[in-house]
């Protein structure tokens, strides 16, 4: 199994920045991407930013220039930038982690950590 730990939400005022991290532990996977995904209150779970283990990245329109995923793949880390925050990127985000096994993908997910701009 697969256990993903975040940290770095929290308040903060427009204009403003955070920086997520997620520490994954237990199984690993040879092929794997790791993500952020948010979900605001009465809305569905929104991709942010996914990022391979090679490096490559997808970012949703509203987040590009905004935001900034990057791994550590010796740490098992992945991380989320947040910059030019504004109140409608209030939301739990969650980290995920999709591993390849076989012909298969297996998600797994973080338990979420609040982000709240507010003034």
């Amino acid at each position: 199994q697969v256990q993903l730990v975040e940290s770095g939400g929290g308040l903060v005022q427009p204009g403003g920045s955070l920086r997520l991290s997620c520490a994954a532990s237990g199984r690993s996977f040879s092929i794997d991407v790791m993500g952020w995904y948010r979900q605001a209150p009465g809305k569905q779970r929104d991709l942010v930013a996914t990022i391979t283990r090679t490096g490559n990245t997808n970012y949703a329109d509203s987040v590009k220039d905004k935001f900034t995923i990057s791994r550590d793949n010796a740490r098992n880390t992945v991380y989320l930038q947040m910059n030019s925050l504004k109140p409608e990127d209030t939301a739990v985000y969650y980290c995920n982690l999709r591993g390849l096994v076989g012909w298969d993908w297996n998600d797994y997910w973080g338990q979420g950590t609040q982000v709240t701009v507010s003034s």
